[in-house]
């Protein structure tokens, strides 16, 4: 076979693009009853490519009444963080993944992903940061543990620090105040790695610290290469912390890229990045309540019954048996990060959920680049999601940061990792 010549599909890709864009608005996908337009599906994707910049003598906007600063720079790709019980910050740097790219829109897609993504080498290691004086400003910054294998989710559960990485939850021992691990990790339980087209492994842990959950993303867009390797993939496992025993908590979850179990109660809920090559307006990405057993769709249909015609052979049954989400972000958002309010954010981020949006590429108007907040009421999503961090992208398409996980801190303030300048950010009220 020839060699593809990128550059040429590239500009394909680019004026085919630009001839089929749906006429619904972004407002019109928000909330529980999201408008969905027909599938779009041609030869190529739509695509926009991201357009890294320095952040120079900018940084991100944030609602009046709170500041933003940079509290580490440099970092090695930071995902997601975890506050410990002592206010340090650990962060989970690296990037992994080795899916091969099998056709022509794979290496389309692939090029235009990897320009609008930091070219640093991967850290594969935690990283803490410590404000010993309490002012707001981390003077401290170690390596807790370095060796690791693309780590991204975390979780405390007592004495003991689990960490997602790419192919395994491990642990370790943790005592407030260490600044760095006091030995080797320990792997709990292997989780699935073959091939790794989605190879994030969000985590968090149950309220009562019995259990961990984990999001395993599947191997490929709708099961183009066989349901064979989605073995155990596209849902989130429910693990013994102890035992490190599984199961499937739910399923038909295409990637499910963070969670966060909702204060007061012990529901589970999650974001999830749908499906690509349908149009600039499908598939919606949602915030959603996890139910035990319960399976929402992928790769069969989508929304619910929305059936996708590219996943053959069809099986209506599951279809049927399929759960709508409960909240649509708006499509191609790439949410990755999730994390519930608590009283000291103040005004109206009292109640509700801060989500990451690391941004498009699968649609040439952009979207994300952006932390919202989605408000809560009687532990539902009651209302249009609302800006907390923007500017991340200028609008001629410099592109200055990416978000991916967020937390809050005991102090309440918001922790938002960028993946694209290497930054983690704090977000504070200035009362």
């Amino acid at each position: 076979m020839k060699p593809i010549n990128v550059l040429s599909i590239i500009i394909v890709a680019a004026l085919l693009s630009a001839c089929s864009e749906s006429k619904i608005e972004d407002s019109a996908q928000l909330g529980p009853n999201p408008e969905l337009p027909e599938a779009e599906r041609g030869l190529l994707p739509t695509l926009k490519i991201a357009d890294p910049a320095g952040w120079g003598d900018r940084r991100p906007i944030v609602p009046s009444g709170y500041n933003i600063t940079a509290i580490a720079t440099d970092l090695q790709i930071p995902r997601q963080t975890l506050v410990l019980p002592n206010g340090d910050i650990l962060v989970a740097e690296g990037r992994g993944g080795n899916a091969a790219k099998l056709r022509p829109k794979d290496v389309i897609a692939g090029y235009f992903k990897s320009k609008g993504t930091t070219s640093v080498e991967s850290g594969d290691r935690l990283t803490l940061l410590r404000d010993g004086d309490n002012d707001g400003t981390y003077e401290t910054r170690n390596v807790f543990a370095e060796n690791l294998n693309a780590p991204y989710g975390l979780a405390l559960i007592g004495d003991q620090l689990y960490v997602a990485n790419q192919d395994a939850v491990v642990q370790f021992d943790y005592q407030p105040g260490q600044t760095e691990a006091s030995g080797p990790p320990r792997q709990l339980t292997a989780l699935p790695s073959e091939v790794n087209h989605h190879w994030t492994k969000a985590m968090t842990a149950s309220p009562d610290g019995r259990l961990l959950y984990v999001g395993i993303g599947s191997n490929s867009n709708i099961a183009e290469n066989g349901l064979n390797v989605e073995e155990n993939r596209a849902m989130i496992w429910e693990i013994d912390a102890k035992s490190g025993t599984h199961r499937p908590y739910a399923t038909g979850l295409r990637n499910p890229t963070a969670m966060d179990v909702l204060p007061g109660t012990n529901q589970l809920w999650a974001v999830i990045n749908e499906r690509d090559e349908l149009g600039p307006r499908l598939v919606p990405d949602y915030l959603t309540s996890v139910q035990d057993g319960a399976f929402y769709g992928w790769p069969y249909s989508y929304w619910g019954q929305h059936v996708d015609s590219r996943v053959k052979p069809q099986q209506p049954d599951m279809v049927a048996a399929a759960v709508a989400p409960d909240y649509s972000l708006g499509s191609h958002k790439a949410p990755l990060g999730l994390a519930f309010s608590t009283a000291t954010m103040g005004g109206k981020f009292t109640e509700g959920a801060f989500i990451g949006e690391h941004g498009s590429w699968n649609r040439s108007d952009p979207a994300g680049y952006d932390v919202v907040f989605v408000p809560f009421s009687n532990g539902k999503p009651a209302g249009d999601p609302v800006d907390f961090v923007t500017g991340f992208q200028s609008e001629d398409g410099k592109t200055f940061g990416r978000p991916v996980g967020v937390t809050i801190d005991p102090k309440g303030a918001l922790i938002v990792a960028d993946d694209l300048s290497n930054t983690i950010w704090r977000v504070t009220p200035t009362q």
